[in-house]
């Protein structure tokens, strides 16, 4: 095996009893680049009161009205910048199948009873038809897994809620868990460490600084108590002791702001600017919080915050790719199937350790020493 390639999962253990559904739930996607596409996209997310927390009196109208009659022109030129026409789709739901189906492959139904699918949470496939198809398929016992590795309740908890209203219309609802979020998770720090240093490897120049950017939300929120930034302090924390950097040679950042209102800061976008203007010319960014490229990694990064570095006298620019459905990826979700299927699995077939055999072991070690 070469050195930093990823290790096969092994074997996965069959459940107990009836079928384990496994649902991963991505944020969501329109499906098309046109105007009414985007419009409906836009307003089922910014329709969530978990993302935009005012009362909808008032919000509502202006949504429906201002802001729905203009930004879809915006948003769909963004999209139509990274589609994928040869699918005609988003690159979030073509890698988020992807995923689902690379995680079947190793956790096969038949030899499992696990059926793993996959939904999101603005968009289609919706997660109440995804959820009704895996009760409908025979699992009893179904494991919701929010693809965000940071904790928000304008991400996770908003998954949630979708679930639970879907729940609400079953007669028969199946058994159900969450998985934890995983800031700091081994795996996904493992995985994560080992997709930036094969990035950085493949340049033929060396980055100065390495930002992380992550999703913005309104400082109105944190303070509120969602625990947001310190789980993205969490994971920028873990990724420098993996890489041996520093908060100085890797900051971080938050992107995507929507309104006026203050974000948390730093913003990226204005941290690279006056990162160009005091002088820095080569830089790689990074955004940890996204597990697959979306509009929100290939063009507000790859494309826009590029343009803007370079325009600002920036000479080299990287983009690292998220985890996306490639190995590294696979073994995370596998890993995290593992931890929080715990007791809906059969156990691992293992032989009854001989209290003899370490001993006779250490015996042939000093023989042949």
């Amino acid at each position: 095996m070469q050195a930093g390639a990823s290790r096969p999962a092994p074997e996965a253990p069959p459940a107990r009893g009836g079928r384990i559904g496994v649902l991963l739930v991505n944020l969501g996607t329109p499906d098309g680049t046109g105007y009414w596409a985007i419009r409906r996209y836009l307003s089922e997310f910014l329709s969530d009161r978990r993302v935009i927390e005012a009362n909808p009196l008032w919000w509502q109208p202006l949504l429906q009205g201002v802001i729905l009659t203009t930004r879809p022109f915006r948003t769909g030129a963004a999209y139509r910048a990274i589609w994928r026409e040869d699918r005609n789709e988003s690159p979030l739901r073509h890698i988020t199948r992807g995923q689902a189906a690379r995680l079947a492959a190793a956790w096969p139904q038949e030899g499992t009873g696990v059926m793993i699918d996959w939904a999101m949470r603005y968009g289609k496939p919706s997660i109440a038809e995804r959820l009704q198809a895996l009760v409908t398929r025979g699992c009893d016992r179904v494991l919701l897994v929010p693809l965000y590795p940071q904790y928000s309740a304008t991400t996770t908890a908003s998954v949630n809620d979708a679930a639970f209203r879907a729940l609400q219309g079953m007669r028969r609802q199946p058994a159900l868990r969450i998985a934890a979020p995983f800031a700091d998770h081994p795996a996904y720090i493992e995985a994560q460490a080992r997709r930036i240093r094969d990035t950085l490897d493949g340049l033929t120049w060396t980055p100065e600084l390495l930002l992380g950017s992550f999703h913005g939300l309104p400082q109105r929120y944190a303070r509120a108590g969602d625990p947001y930034p310190a789980e993205c302090a969490r994971t920028m924390a873990a990724l420098r002791r993996a890489l041996d950097r520093t908060v100085e040679d890797m900051p971080i950042g938050f992107q995507s702001r929507f309104g006026r209102e203050p974000w948390l800061q730093p913003c990226t976008a204005q941290h690279v600017a006056a990162l160009a203007a005091r002088g820095v010319r080569r830089l790689a960014v990074v955004a940890p919080g996204f597990l697959a490229d979306c509009v929100e990694t290939l063009e507000e990064l790859g494309l826009a915050l590029r343009s803007s570095f370079l325009r600002a006298g920036g000479e080299r620019f990287c983009l690292v790719p998220c985890l996306n459905d490639g190995p590294e990826m696979t073994g995370l979700l596998d890993a995290i199937l593992r931890q929080e299927l715990a007791g809906w699995l059969a156990p691992a077939r293992t032989a009854t350790p001989d209290p003899r055999a370490g001993t006779a072991r250490r015996s042939m070690q000093q023989g042949e020493a």
